[in-house]
């Protein structure tokens, strides 16, 4: 199956005399955007502007048009241009992650640049494609080729899918084609022209590199600074894009599981093996049969359930993008060597953005990110073969018959473009040019652990730039910059408020695999020695709930307990608010009362009835710095206990 690169474009502006003109603007950007019919942006700082730009940028005799929203947060001093971050995916919708983008970035940059997002064409705010149900059903569809009847098999769902979405999306399909990164990019320079600015400083992470790359060669003239964050290599072609990236997926699997076997935490947190052991044999035993799982529900019933060999693949390539993801994957794996696979079932629906009581698509799960737009986009901007659609599905097949060969994991993952071949529209024969950068001062940013765009793409896109800048961290994320690392983000920061420049043309930042390992609750909670380690252990659960640890922060979720009862959060004045209702992590150890957690202070109180082998009323403290703390009651017994981690 296919899984997208989630990338945010992000255009920076560096100190310069265009930026002095910028600056010393008669109009300001206020009085610009509320000519151009301004509005606010939906839960949102930002402020948006919706253009109707031309459905074909190419063609002026096609009249047909669409429209594109655009978000600018105005430079709060100085302003020196605008720094514009386009998501991707493709797919993301930029406007979704403004703010928090916003707030990640130094305070600095916002002092001095316009920080511009937009949904690109297609995307959310800018039309909205979706096609959730034939996504959700496609990505959990059996990948293995092994046999012709498979194979056939594989080619049926690729078909079935694109026909599926293209109907789900509910547009004309001939419109589909003008979609890829070549049409887009030409909204971008509409805006530039609408807001009047000579010169754009750009961000682009992941795929939107590509949209970076595109557009600084088309425009040279109206970029001022790149920076490409993940990048993807422009050269290489979609099969040999991911032959290179479907490598990295299975390295970076390898490296996360043998960084959990290195870990004593993490190590003894699994039954009976280690943890890169254990993934094998789950592995081989999926490939024979599904396990079957009784998933508990917020009503109080079971739902009995399957996980296949496809949703190992979905969850382990699903988290492994982050240091903190990779560490809830080997959480996951901890609990299914126990024979546990509830956990790994959350992290499924996550990745799938399915309700886990119903398995549906849940609502709004679509506002962040379109699988419809993801095709429209790809399918368009890469051309897999040539020849009849049988001629293109036959060589994709043998492709995949090469890959698959040379990798232990996530073969499969190469058949996640095969809907290409039946989609319409008329991809390029010829991937676009390669990016120089003549006369742009360009950063390339990767990480050695990056999955999705593995380093070798920055290296070679280093390699040709005229006035380029390498900044690679030993292990590392998917995308790094903006991240809370300070050697990336000081070295750009630096260069797009003051103009200073790293003293090397190549810079090492230091980083890790994955988060240091927190051990999941024991299945029973006789194996714990008090009270307090019972809440310990039940708190960890709880903060790196899938359903919680990925919560939007506004929505009220209900959930059930893996071992009985309820559990809901919802957002308060200053944090999040909790309810238990007999809610179990470990069976005999079960809460019931209410919870929070401040936001100023980073503590997490518990206030609960306790029942199972302990009862009693107590009140639990688990501070900013990882010390917690329990008083109360238990048995008629005054009891107070403190547990510090250092």
């Amino acid at each position: 199956m296919r899984f997208s690169l989630v990338l945010i474009l992000v255009v920076f502006l560096v100190r310069s005399t265009s930026s002095q003109m910028l600056a010393a603007q008669s109009s300001s950007i206020s009085d610009i955007l509320h000519e151009l019919g301004s509005y606010p942006c939906p839960d949102s700082d930002f402020t948006c502007v919706e253009l109707t730009v031309p459905l074909n940028h190419f063609n002026p005799n096609d009249t047909r048009s669409i429209q594109v929203v655009f978000g600018v947060l105005p430079a709060t001093g100085e302003r020196l241009g605008m720094f514009v971050t386009a998501t991707g995916g493709p797919g993301t919708s930029g406007l979704s992650y403004a703010d928090s983008y916003a707030g990640s970035f130094a305070s600095e940059i916002s002092d001095h640049y316009d920080l511009v997002f937009f949904d690109q064409r297609g995307g959310s705010q800018s039309g909205n494609l979706q096609c959730p149900s034939a996504a959700t059903h496609f990505y959990r569809s059996d990948w293995q080729a092994i046999t012709s009847q498979q194979e056939q098999q594989i080619v049926t769902t690729a078909q079935q899918f694109a026909n599926e979405c293209i109907a789900e999306i509910g547009i004309d399909p001939d419109t589909l084609g003008f979609y890829g990164t070549r049409q887009a990019i030409e909204d971008l320079e509409l805006f530039r022209q609408a807001i009047g600015d000579d010169k754009l400083w750009l961000y682009g992470e992941s795929y939107g590199t590509q949209f970076v790359q595109q557009y600084a060669t088309s425009y040279p003239d109206h970029t001022a600074t790149v920076i490409l964050d993940g990048p993807v290599d422009l050269t290489l072609t979609g099969i040999e894009y991911y032959a290179e990236q479907i490598q990295a997926f299975n390295d970076v699997l390898t490296e996360t599981l043998q960084a959990c076997d290195s870990n004593e935490r993490c190590k003894d947190n699994f039954q009976n093996g280690l943890a890169l052991e254990f993934y094998n044999e789950l592995e081989a035993e999926l490939q024979v049969a599904p396990i079957t799982v009784e998933f508990p529900l917020a009503s109080g019933k079971t739902d009995t359930r399957q996980f296949t060999l496809s949703d190992l693949e979905t969850v382990a390539a699903s988290f492994i993008y982050s240091e903190d993801a990779r560490m809830l994957l080997q959480r996951g794996l901890a609990a299914a060597s126990t024979g546990d696979f509830t956990l790994m079932l959350r992290l499924l629906y996550n990745a799938l953005g399915v309700d886990p009581e119903t398995e549906a698509p849940l609502p709004g799960s679509s506002e962040g990110y379109s699988d419809a737009l993801f095709y429209a986009v790809e399918c368009s901007d890469y051309a897999y073969f040539e020849g009849t659609v049988e001629a293109r599905t036959e060589a994709f097949l043998r492709a995949g018959d090469e890959i698959e060969g040379k990798v232990p994991h996530f073969g499969s993952l190469i058949y996640g473009d095969l809907p290409c071949v039946f989609w319409p529209g008329q991809p390029p024969e010829e991937r676009p040019a390669s990016f120089v950068g003549r006369g742009i001062p360009t950063f390339v940013l990767g990480a050695t652990a990056d999955p999705a765009t593995p380093v070798a793409n920055a290296e070679r896109i280093f390699s040709r730039l005229d006035d380029g800048y390498l900044i690679v961290t030993q292990g590392g994320a998917h995308v790094i910059f903006g991240r809370g690392d300070a050697c990336p983000d000081d070295l750009i920061t630096d260069f797009l408020v003051d103009g200073i420049r790293p003293e090397e043309r190549r810079i090492e930042c230091e980083g890790i695999v994955s988060d240091p390992y927190l051990p999941t609750a024991p299945a029973d909670v006789t194996e714990l020695d008090s009270p307090l380690d019972a809440l310990d252990a039940l708190t960890t659960d709880l903060l790196y709930l899938p359903e919680y640890y990925y919560w939007d922060g506004k929505t009220l979720m209900m959930v059930a307990c893996p071992q009985g009862g309820i559990l809901s959060f919802a957002p308060s004045f200053n944090g999040d608010q909790f309810r238990f209702s007999a809610c179990a992590f470990s069976r005999g150890f079960a809460i019931t009362g209410s919870g929070s957690y401040d936001y100023d202070s980073g503590n997490l109180t518990v206030n609960v009835q306790i029942d199972g082998y302990k009862t009693g009323q107590v009140n639990y403290l688990l501070d900013s710095e990882g010390r917690s703390s329990i008083s109360g009651e238990f048995d008629e017994n005054p009891i107070e206990m403190a547990n510090d981690p250092s």
